[in-house]
């Protein structure tokens, strides 16, 4: 189900006012994308791109187009891991946070 550009503004409106919020949603980005949800996991990216240093910030840090980096994490893009790694690595600097991933043991 594509979301609607209210919605989406809605969103980005609350990244930008509430700080837990936005990391909790970049959080929730790589949470996807370790679950092997890729297309959830971009799609997160971009909505938390537009919202905080937007996609021309991001593509001047990484020395990327900024068109090339919102097809990366389009809906047909298909990232490298060092492009991907790249963003995230550039995503969390913007932020002032490391994400760390811990393993779960799964239920018996």
């Amino acid at each position: 189900m594509a979301l609607t550009r209210e919605f989406r503004q809605t969103v980005q409106a609350r990244v930008r006012r509430d700080a837990a919020y936005r990391r909790a949603l970049l959080t929730e980005a790589v949470d996807e994308l370790l679950a092997g949800e890729l297309g959830s996991g971009k799609s997160l990216l971009r909505d938390y791109v537009n919202a905080t240093l937007g996609f021309e910030a991001l593509g001047k840090e990484l020395g990327r187009s900024s068109k090339s980096l919102q097809r990366m994490l389009g809906p047909a893009g298909n990232p490298t891991a060092e492009n991907l790694f790249a963003i995230l690595r550039a995503l969390q600097e913007q932020e002032g946070r490391q994400l760390k991933v811990r393993l779960k043991s799964e239920a018996a």
